[in-house]
């Protein structure tokens, strides 16, 4: 099954990586090329336009950062839908609008190709070491076809349902439970710190317990060494937020806590922090324990 892999950024780097070292057949290409040369050194062959990758793939993947880039790289005139066969698999592992998944989908639906969203999480740590988990919507007899691929970067893959957005759908409920946890890290981590408490001991004493989680487990030890290095930055995570609240907004659910971090987040980005990991929330509530701090 020949592969074509666009955005090669932070997430899709790390899975592109996964799948040259898993001896797959494939092609890739970024809207910028200084990330294609590392594939090119090792005998990758780089598409000259997302067309062009499409034409000689069977499955092409893409992994990009919005809605608006999901659009432009598969429809605009040099786009992934300009080089489709019929029988083909988009797989978007971006992360995007439900309603507008099912949109895409129809558009390639038409040109007898099938498209299948299937958004990530684990951050950049998992798509290095290949453990990411996949939530995927679409049709199951496509998903079947590409599961083998996504196996390549991922230790748990989900097929939540037929219809074309369920998988973004289930990444909505991924990054509540990611933000709303993180705000929980974030809190105890200064209450640690403020009785006193050995942070390292702590971690150990509470993450094998009721309160253990990934979140905490990986982003406290990043807290205790003012590590800000993304996983996921706080750019990103506002624009999955966004989705979410629009999401739960349309439905109707009430998201106090999402939307409470959300506010956090926008307040760290328009400090300069956009570029943080996630877990730099922590400064945010750090600002209300010294509102005077300039630094």
């Amino acid at each position: 099954m020949r592969v074509g892999f666009a955005g090669l950024g932070i997430m899709g780097g790390g899975m592109a990586k996964n799948l040259q070292a898993g001896d797959v057949p494939l092609r890739v290409w970024n809207r910028s090329p200084q990330p294609t040369k590392a594939f090119a050194d090792l005998g990758v062959e780089v598409a000259s336009s997302p067309a062009d990758l499409a034409s000689e793939s069977d499955v092409v993947m893409l992994c990009v950062s919005d809605t608006p880039d999901v659009e432009e790289v598969v429809f605009s005139e040099n786009g992934i839908a300009n080089g489709l066969a019929p029988g083909s698999v988009v797989v978007d592992h971006s992360t995007i609008s439900p309603e507008a998944t099912a949109e895409f989908a129809g558009r390639v639906a038409d040109q007898g190709a099938v498209w299948i969203d299937a958004p990530v999480s684990g951050g950049s740590e998992g798509a290095e070491n290949g453990s990411l988990s996949v939530m995927a919507g679409g049709d199951a007899d496509a998903f079947e076809r590409v599961r083998p691929v996504m196996e390549h970067f991922s230790s748990s893959i989900t097929h939540i349902g037929t219809e074309p957005g369920m998988g973004q759908t289930a990444k909505i409920v991924n990054q509540i439970l990611v933000v709303v946890t993180q705000l929980g890290v974030s809190e105890a981590f200064l209450v640690a710190e403020a009785g006193g408490l050995d942070l390292e001991k702590t971690l150990r004493a509470v993450e094998g317990g009721a309160a253990g989680s990934w979140m905490l487990s990986n982003r406290w030890p990043q807290m205790m060494a003012d590590d800000w290095r993304p996983g996921f930055t706080i750019d990103l995570q506002l624009k999955d937020l966004r989705i979410a609240l629009d999401a739960a907004d349309k439905s109707g659910v009430p998201t106090p806590g999402t939307a409470l971090t959300f506010q956090m987040y926008r307040a760290l980005q328009q400090a300069g922090n956009g570029g943080d990991g996630n877990h730099a929330l922590v400064k945010a509530l750090q600002a209300m324990l010294h509102p005077n701090d300039d630094g």
